[in-house]
């Protein structure tokens, strides 16, 4: 789930009364309000959020606790990491792994506070590197840094147009990460390698 729909549903549990269309310009608008905040670089990732949450609670225009919303999407975070850390656990003995995000500048400091900054040998920051998904120079920045060629990489991904068809563009393999109700846009012109409904199933698919 993207972060959007997953800031809307904890906004909503908290008692937020607007439906996803609505909302969703208040967090885009957030997004772009906390990637300009002094000191972003240095925010872990409990501060991050609760960064997050006071910007878009200031521009709804009915107010929930910020501080309650904070915690709701913190938690749920926490527990997703929770599962998933024993399966990058085995990928990483396996494989040098990499990130490759649009990010606010301050990825790693998140990644450390979670503690899955050392299974990943490059972590590459769209506002620290200069280039954002689909840009190729992003994803050739990675592989560089992994000392990979295209053809044995793969990339993991959510956001089909940024990440699979980026990264297909460079001769990567592609795995799109996604409910099955989801669709792809539409055409026929782009068919990712794989495809998988949850992040374990990756181990079967590099398999």
């Amino acid at each position: 789930m993207h972060w959007s729909p997953r800031f809307h549903a904890a906004y909503r549990a908290v008692g937020g009364g607007l439906e996803f269309a609505a909302f969703d310009s208040f967090f885009k608008a957030s997004d772009e309000a906390l990637a300009r905040l002094p000191g972003i670089r240095t925010l872990g990732f409990r501060a991050a959020i609760e960064a997050q949450a006071r910007l878009v609670v200031g521009l709804l225009p009915d107010r929930v606790d910020a501080g309650a919303l904070a915690r709701r999407l913190h938690a749920d975070a926490l527990a997703i990491v929770t599962r998933n850390l024993p399966v990058l656990e085995r990928l990483a003995r396996r494989y040098r792994l990499g990130v490759v995000s649009n990010f606010t500048g301050n990825l790693r400091p998140c990644l450390e506070e979670l503690g899955l900054a050392r299974f990943f040998a490059v972590l590459s920051d769209s506002a620290v590197v200069g280039w954002s998904k689909p840009d190729p120079r992003i994803f050739v920045h990675t592989l560089h840094a992994l000392q990979v060629v295209p053809q044995h990489a793969w990339m993991v991904g959510d956001n089909f147009e940024a990440d699979i068809r980026g990264a297909a563009a460079l001769g990567i393999s592609t795995c799109w990460l996604a409910p099955s109700d989801r669709t792809a846009p539409a055409g026929k012109d782009l068919v990712p390698t794989a495809r998988i409904n949850r992040l374990p199933d990756i181990e079967r698919v590099l398999a």
